[in-house]
């Protein structure tokens, strides 16, 4: 009977059980800019973030947050949070700070920004548009919230957007039209100004902290009451707006968790002995609210109790009270074993409810055989107790002074913390939510209020955020009642893989450390990242990196094929580096077609490097019909992410007034200083070139020869050549040919074919003692390295010189080959044949500059 009883019990409940759900993916990127250094500061911008921040950690994102950001620390932070937001179901930047709106553009003002000239805009300020194209190429839902409308600080009122110089508006942000599954809330209505109040928050931020808590209420409805609050604290004069094109629900407090029960539970109860305690386990609410229980069905054999007093049906008590519930069953009522059953439900805050079930045979506690009875149960009880007690004590030790490594970039990591009870009783608090990163299990993300069941443990994750190296605490606090519980906490220590630190790239927006150039990687990175694809086979960032470690290697074939695997599962950059790859001939037939492609398809992904070669291919005409406008805002768009070789392009742009763009050295100057601060040595070289020149600046060659110096100390190929003419020409230092003749060599080695044309000069010009095979040499050279025919009087050159010096040549630079090229052709052709792979042989890695 009483297995019958259990079963039409869990007929029942069948109608409260719900598939297991799988957890979304929500980043949010909260930015507070208050301390300005050269327009006025704002006074609530960092409190708001922190307020907001807490918001959606309660709401159960993973959320990144910055105070005070430079346009340098928005790059990297921005890039960070662009990794983890990759394949997101919702992805939400929220903004307060300064902006305003220049031609229609709304931009955010980072806290270092000046814009006193007229180009300053595009390497100093954020345009809201490149970030909502990035969340657009990352998530499918985007939400932009922006507490910025306030009066332009600025004294100037003229900047250049693209190829115009437009004048910026006064107040407030212009209206921004959103593409498909988009909102973008302000915190005022288009052109208007939003108020700082009087309080520690914004009146914006203070009514969306408060109202974006409200459960299971949509984002537009949300924002209307936010609208409502901001109306009635500013007295009108304040009134947000949003741009909607949604086409899915967003709800940024979903609660859909039932309250925690074991579905059936089994007891036996005594008459004639009076209350009895149930045993019943206090219910859980696993999103932190409040739980309150009512009586559905009541036993038919007895009366519930309750401190005395008796419970009626749909009466409500406090979830922690119900492992106080008692049974009272009259003397006489069992003369034989009977069934009963009690049902009940419990109910959260946010109109969640679960049914729970006790089914108890009734004894007689009457006589020898009751008396025996009870005792048995009164030890059954101790012993339950007892062991509740060795469960929380365990589940402790289980937890307190743990210190686990998770992989960062690999996504949540299972903390396997083999947890020793599944006690349906035992649940864990969150008491210390990790500063950084996220708590989850597969079907939901955890929150600060978060608690979960002891059979729910051994799923418990972690997921370390994006450039957050530090540390993490963790606390719980482990309960089986009101009356018994235990604290105990874990550290959690983000790890990243050595094959991350040997071989990630700059600017990847799917990697997670700050990278290094192609001739930084050294000899282990092959080792290590072939282990980490091992251990991580489908994380195609691994893949990415050991094709680039072989590359370094020498290894192009392989490197190729791990190329290819990852660009095939999905890792953007690799899909630029292939097509790098077509264009440069590395490992592969020259096709300029298919490496456009691939560099259109990198991207229309948002990579910086793919939007900069496609940009470049689209401005010039390189294998494409020329598209002077869309190549400039793709180079723009790059150099805003913090793309220096975008940077660079432009400058050449600028300077020279390529294609109609309108000439503007100073222009120009300011993308140079932008990759300058980004410590680009390409960059340090061209600003070298204006101050030398006075192009742009005021003629300084002090300055120049600085830079000159520092970019070939990092590498650069060109900056020998420069330092060299400076030597030359004694122009900022005293002439020293030795030095200019020193240094072209260097730069020759380094690729630069300028310099070994001017190295064939400059032996010349010593007349008598002048070593024509020298000079042939450097021509040959000058020949071969100009793959752009940038140097068409080189060939000529060459051609001029006797049979005697280029045999000498020729035979001194085929002692130099590691292995040995046919002969044929003329002798110049032979020359330029030898010496390209003479430097080859040299220069194995082609990427590295």
């Amino acid at each position: 009977m009483l297995r019958c009883c259990a079963f039409i019990a869990a007929l029942i409940l069948a109608g409260f059980t719900a598939f297991e759900a799988c957890a979304d993916r929500r980043v949010a990127f909260v930015i507070g800019n208050s301390d300005y250094r050269d327009i006025p500061a704002l006074k609530n911008p960092d409190k708001d973030a922190e307020d907001v921040s807490k918001t959606f950690r309660l709401a159960g994102f993973e959320v990144f947050v910055a105070k005070d950001l430079t346009k340098l620390q928005f790059e990297e932070q921005f890039r960070n949070y662009l990794s983890a937001v990759d394949g997101a179901d919702l992805s939400v930047v929220y903004y307060s700070g300064h902006g305003f709106q220049v031609g229609g553009e709304n931009f955010l003002i980072p806290v270092d920004a000046s814009l006193k000239k007229a180009a300053d805009i595009e390497v100093q300020a954020i345009k809201l548009n490149d970030v909502l194209e990035q969340l657009r190429s990352k998530s499918k839902i985007q939400v932009i919230i922006l507490d910025a409308c306030r009066n332009n600080p600025f004294p100037r009122k003229d900047y250049w957007l693209r190829d115009q110089l437009l004048t910026a508006g006064n107040t407030g942000l212009a209206q921004v039209r959103s593409s498909l599954n988009t909102l973008i809330a302000f915190a005022t209505e288009p052109g208007a100004v939003a108020y700082d109040g009087t309080g520690d928050l914004s009146p914006f931020s203070a009514a969306f902290s408060r109202r974006a808590l409200a459960p299971n209420q949509e984002i537009r409805t949300v924002m209307a009451a936010v609208r409502r609050d901001v109306v009635e604290a500013t007295k009108g004069l304040q009134v947000p707006w949003e741009n909607s094109s949604l086409i899915d629900e967003v709800v940024f407090m979903r609660r859909s968790n039932r309250p925690s029960l074991p579905p059936v539970l089994e007891k036996v109860v005594l008459s004639g002995v009076g209350p009895v305690d149930l045993g019943l386990p206090e219910p859980v609410d696993v999103d932190g609210g409040t739980i309150t229980v009512s009586v559905e069905r009541p036993p038919a054999l007895g009366r519930l109790m309750l401190d005395g007093k008796p419970v009626e049906v749909g009466e409500p008590i406090q979830g922690r009270d119900l492992p106080r519930l008692k049974m009272d069953v009259p003397k006489g009522v069992a003369a034989q074993d009977e069934v009963d059953m009690l049902a009940y439900a419990t109910h959260d805050n946010w109109g969640g409810q679960t049914q729970g079930i006790l089914v108890f045979r009734v004894k007689s506690g009457e006589g020898a055989e009751g008396q025996q009875v009870m005792a048995s149960l009164e030890a059954e009880q101790k012993q339950q107790v007892l062991e509740r007690g060795i469960h929380i004590t365990g589940a402790a030790e289980a937890i307190e002074n743990r210190d686990i490594d998770i992989p960062v970039g690999v996504g949540p990591v299972a903390l396997k913390l083999d947890f020793p009870t599944d006690d349906p009783a035992v649940s864990l608090k969150v008491s210390g939510y990790p500063a950084t990163g996220t708590l989850s299990l597969p079907d939901r993300t955890l929150s600060p209020e978060s608690s979960l069941m002891a059979g729910e443990v051994d799923r418990l994750r972690y997921e370390p955020q994006i450039g957050a190296g530090a540390p993490v605490t963790v606390g719980f606090e482990i309960r089986a009642d009101s009356n018994s519980s235990k604290p105990a906490t874990m550290k959690l220590s983000p790890t990243v893989d050595p094959c991350d630190t040997a071989a990630g790239e700059p600017l990847d927006l799917q990697g997670v450390v700050p990278g290094l150039l192609p001739n930084e990687i050294g000899a282990t990175a092959v080792k290590v990242c072939e282990a980490a694809v091992k251990a991580y086979p489908d994380v195609p960032r691994f893949r990415y990196e050991l094709g680039r470690a072989l590359l370094a290697a020498g290894k192009v074939e392989e490197a190729k094929t791990a190329v290819e695997e990852a660009a095939k599962k999905g890792h953007v950059r690799a899909v630029f580096e292939l097509g790098y790859m077509y264009a440069t001939g590395t490992g592969m037939a020259i096709d300029r077609t298919q490496a456009n492609a691939l560099y259109k398809a990198a991207a229309d992904k948002g990579d910086p490097y793919g939007m900069t070669s496609w940009g470049r291919a689209l401005f010039n005409g390189y294998g494409v019909k020329s598209d002077t406008a869309k190549g400039l805002d793709l180079l723009l768009k790059a150099a805003a992410m913090g793309h220096t070789y975008a940077m660079n392009d432009l400058a050449a742009i600028f300077t020279e007034g390529r294609n109609g763009v309108t000439a503007d050295a100073a222009r120009a100057v300011a993308f140079l200083e932008a990759g300058v601060q980004r410590q680009d040595m390409y960059s340090m070289n061209l600003l070298g070139r204006n101050y030398l020149n006075g192009q742009g600046v005021e003629k300084d060659p002090k300055t120049a020869l600085g830079l000159f110096q520092k970019s070939m100390d990092l590498g650069q190929p060109y900056a020998p050549g420069s330092l060299a003419r400076m030597y030359r020409d004694g122009v900022g230092v005293e002439q020293d040919l030795g030095e200019a003749q020193r240094l072209f060599e260097l730069a020759t080695a380094r690729g630069d074919q300028s310099s070994a044309y001017d190295r064939a000069a400059l032996e010349m010009q010593k007349g008598d003692t002048a070593d024509q095979a020298v000079a042939v040499r450097f021509l040959a050279f000058a020949v071969a390295l100009d793959r752009r025919k940038e140097l068409p009087d080189a060939p000529k050159v060459l051609a001029q010189f006797g049979a005697k010096p280029k045999t000498a040549a020729l035979k001194e630079l085929r002692q130099e080959l590691k292995s040995k090229i046919s002969a044929s052709g003329s002798l110049d052709a032979q020359l330029v044949s030898v010496a390209r792979r003479v430097w080859e042989e040299a220069n194995p890695r082609r990427d590295v500059f």
